[in-house]
């Protein structure tokens, strides 16, 4: 969208795509899409478990909480308003102040929230782009009397830029001499959710301004996202026009008690967790300015970089290990960016940082061989169809594919054992590999199947990646099936080592894979592989899995079968590698 551009929001619009908020917490998760803050300690909890009862039985009363946020921040209570959590009062905002033929001026990119609150009171939005410090001349110069809200994101989310106390001034003053029939003329909205991590608190400054609302929150720094407590601070006729556009019981008994705990005794808490955010904040920047990833100066608890054309790959790579962040492929300006909130402890901030380095900076590449370098459509997978043949079941290309695609088909001497027996036919695995090997191998009088083996990958590429860094190869033939190959073909002096059948658990155990790397001495690298057992391998060693659809009846299936494994991305050829290793 360009500066002054109206989004096109219709009165009668209302989004019909559902917001997608974050993650849900999962056991070995890092979870760095939701900017929450440090949990509260635990001893919060227990203590609400011995509340009283009219905690739950009576409707609740916010005062208490007011007049203590009121006190904290040397205002009258009556010009606090307790919400549920910052989106609440947001919201209170913009129904009482926005309405259909009126504009809203929302330097961009900008809170998720504000598109859809304005929508579904059929305000317009005048986008101001936001690129580096805060737009506040371009902001002044689009104020006209259809303007009656102009929003201040600082710190701003998803960003982390911040606004001054000099633009809060000169924009409210400005704004309050637009709409000369208002009271106050146009409202400015301050977004303060994230300002304890910010050296720029602007809630004093907005009480100089009857036309300023002040929006924060205990969803951030406090931790308690879970309980939604948040509050505005306005004038006393603003704040009594915010009482009456919601809810006289915004917020439930129970989340009021712990925001008022945490405020009696996680200030020392707070202020230690924001203390480590930024050093951490600085930390991950660095890191991502290491692998030419541009950042902004950000004061929130989170990062933004933009990645460029590689965003979708980091992100699903992070995701394969197990890391969650945000992205925004929906709008425009960062559509290629990346939030990802910092983590206040060590620990998962040097996953965090190792992760990231393992998707931008892989220190080897590991392949698969079979469909990966080798075509074995007509050696492997027809053995797998004549030797159960031999046992009297005919199999199709397509179920076999379905088996593999299934999982835990690495073996192909067990996966044609399991066809058999799923048909009732009940033999050995040893009558299996007699069979199947018969016809892999040959005979003295008939050359076996591997002979139609060709390569998918041509040397000279393999030896192009071999220059830049370490390859190795993680198979689940026997070792003299899969040194054949690479001898036959001139690679094995491109791979610095082979991991075979005999080395160990087959994937989609870890083990294959993290041999390989210890073989290697790196820590960080990404696999290619062709089947859902490669990409669980691979994501379970903590490599980065990368998908390929080898040759077979349904590449569509194939690579759907990948992706739902979790791959990082799924290839055509090997030569697309190029494109992500730049």
């Amino acid at each position: 969208m360009t500066d002054g551009e109206l989004s096109p929001l219709p009165s009668t619009w209302i989004p019909r795509d559902q917001y997608t908020g974050p993650s849900q917490p999962e056991p070995g998760v890092l979870k760095l899409d939701g900017n929450e803050g440090n949990p509260p300690p635990r001893t919060l909890l227990e203590n609400l478990a011995t509340a009283e009862l009219s905690k739950l039985r009576d409707y609740p009363d916010a005062r208490p909480l007011e007049s203590e946020i009121a006190e904290r921040l040397a205002v009258d209570p009556c010009q606090v308003v307790v919400t549920a959590g910052a989106d609440g009062a947001i919201d209170r905002v913009f129904r009482a102040y926005l309405a259909p033929g009126r504009r809203l001026v929302l330097p961009v990119p900008g809170f998720e929230m504000m598109y859809r609150y304005a929508a579904a009171v059929g305000g317009k939005i005048l986008s101001i782009p936001w690129t580096d410090a805060f737009p506040t001349d371009e902001v002044i110069a689009s104020l006209d009397e259809a303007v009656s809200l102009v929003v201040m994101i600082s710190p701003n989310n998803p960003t982390g830029r911040t606004a001054t106390a000099d633009d809060l001034r000169r924009i409210a003053k400005a704004a309050a001499s637009v709409n000369a029939g208002e009271t106050f003329g146009a409202m400015v909205l301050l977004d303060h959710a994230y300002v304890e991590y910010s050296d720029q608190d602007l809630t004093g400054v907005a009480q100089e301004f009857d036309n300023v609302v002040t929006v924060r929150t205990f969803s951030k720094a406090w931790g308690l996202a879970g309980c939604r407590v948040g509050y505005a601070i306005a004038s006393s006729e603003v704040a009594s026009v915010l009482r009456n556009v919601g809810s006289p019981f915004p917020v439930a008994g129970l989340s009021l008690a712990a925001v008022r705990a945490q405020m009696g005794t996680g200030e020392a808490a707070m202020t230690e967790h924001v203390a480590a955010i930024r050093v951490g904040r600085a930390r991950l920047a660095e890191c991502l300015s290491r692998s030419a990833v541009l950042t902004h100066p950000a004061e929130g608890n989170f990062v933004l970089g933009d990645f460029g054309v590689r965003s979708e790959f980091v992100f699903e790579g992070l995701n394969a290990l197990g890391v969650r962040v945000r992205r925004f492929p929906h709008r425009a300006e960062i559509r290629n960016a990346l939030r990802i909130t910092v983590p206040d402890q060590a620990e998962p901030l040097n996953r965090l940082i190792a992760s990231l380095e393992t998707c931008l900076a892989p220190q080897a590449l590991l392949f698969d061989l079979d469909g990966v370098i080798a075509d074995v459509e007509d050696s492997y997978r027809r053995c797998v169809l004549e030797t159960a043949a031999k046992f009297g079941v005919q199999v199709t290309r397509e179920e076999l594919a379905a088996a593999v695609l299934a999982g835990d088909a690495n073996n192909d001497w067990v996966l044609t054992r399991r066809i058999l027996a799923g048909q009732g036919v009940d033999v050995s695995l040893e009558e299996v590999i007699d069979a199947y090997q018969g016809l892999y191998l040959g005979t003295a009088t008939s050359p076996g199947l591997r002979e139609s083996e060709r390569l998918l990958v041509s040397r000279d590429l393999l030896s192009g990646l071999a220059d830049r860094l370490p390859l190795a190869v993680v198979t689940g033939r026997p070792r003299e099936e899969a040194e054949w190959f690479l001898d036959r073909e001139g690679l094995s002096e491109l791979f610095q080592t082979v991991v075979c059948m005999e080395d160990g658990p087959l994937k989609p155990d870890p083990a294959p894979v993290q041999l390989a790397c210890s073989r290697l001495d790196v820590t960080r690298a990404w696999m290619v592989g062709d089947t859902p057992d490669d990409i669980r391998a691979a994501a379970g060693a903590g490599v980065v899995p990368i998908g390929i659809v080898a040759p077979g009846p349904d590449p569509t299936a194939s690579s759907a079968g990948l992706r739902d494994a979790g791959a990082a991305t799924v290839l055509n050829t090997v030569d697309d590698l190029l494109d992500l290793l730049q």
